[in-house]
Formats: structure tokens, C-alpha cells, sequence
């Protein structure tokens, strides 16, 4: 799982669960696979991004973003680069997400995170 997908993931479909988000992310296994760099791609997918969650990411794969996105990204590319290579060279293997408000752990297993519910939980 790419930590770009991380960033979508909710859990808010949890029967009364309100935000969901962002999940704890709980890395057993990580690899990393080099990718091609496109600033303009990342440029483009930083509104998307929850900065906060995205940098606690980052931390549990061991890089480092700024405290705060930095207003002129497009032309930080050092910035660009990192966030690059957490969101697109970070490949979660195994491990599990969990979710902030009930508790509720969702396994990830060969980079597919299982995120069904069970019927009790809709």
C-alpha cells in the first residue's frame, strides 16, 4: 500500500463512528521502490493531502517533512522530493491501520489493506 492510498483511508463507515480519520498506521514490513520523480504530480496532489497525517506517516517510514507545508511548494524541491519518495516510493507491506475512535484494526497483508466490515459494524 502506498502511503499516498493512506491518506484517503477512513473509517467512517463504521456504524457510529463520526471522522475516522486518519487511521493509525502500524508498519510491520515496509520496501521501498524507486519511481520516477514529477514534480508536477505532486504539486497536483498536495490540496488533496492532509498535511498533519501525512507527516506522521512519514515519521513511521523514517523521513522528514516540514512542521508545516511550505507556502511556495511547487518551487521546493527538496520538499517535493521527500514527499515524493513517502508517497510514492513507500510501499507498506505488512502491518495494520486502526481506527482513532473505536479501536477497530483493519489488517494490511501483501500491500492490501482489508478495510471490509462486518455485518455487526454497517
Amino acid at each position: 500500500m502506498k502511503l499516498l492510498t493512506y491518506n484517503f483511508l477512513t473509517s467512517k463507515c463504521i456504524r457510529g463512528v463520526k471522522v475516522g480519520y486518519p487511521l493509525k498506521l502500524n508498519i510491520v514490513e515496509k520496501k521501498v521502490v524507486s519511481s520516477d520523480f514529477n514534480s508536477e504530480f505532486i504539486t497536483r496532489m498536495i490540496p488533496r493531502l492532509d498535511w498533519e497525517a501525512i507527516k506522521l506517516a512519514a515519521t513511521h517510514v523514517g523521513a522528514d517533512l516540514p512542521a508545516t507545508l511550505p507556502e511556495d511548494i511547487a518551487s521546493d524541491t527538496e520538499t517535493l522530493q521527500k514527499l515524493h519518495h513517502v508517497l510514492m516510493e513507500v510501499d507498506v507491506v505488512e502491518g495494520t491501520l486502526e481506527c482513532p475512535e473505536t479501536g477497530r484494526v483493519f489488517p494490511i497483508s501483501d500491500g492490501i489493506p482489508n478495510m471490509l466490515l462486518n455485518e455487526d459494524e454497517v
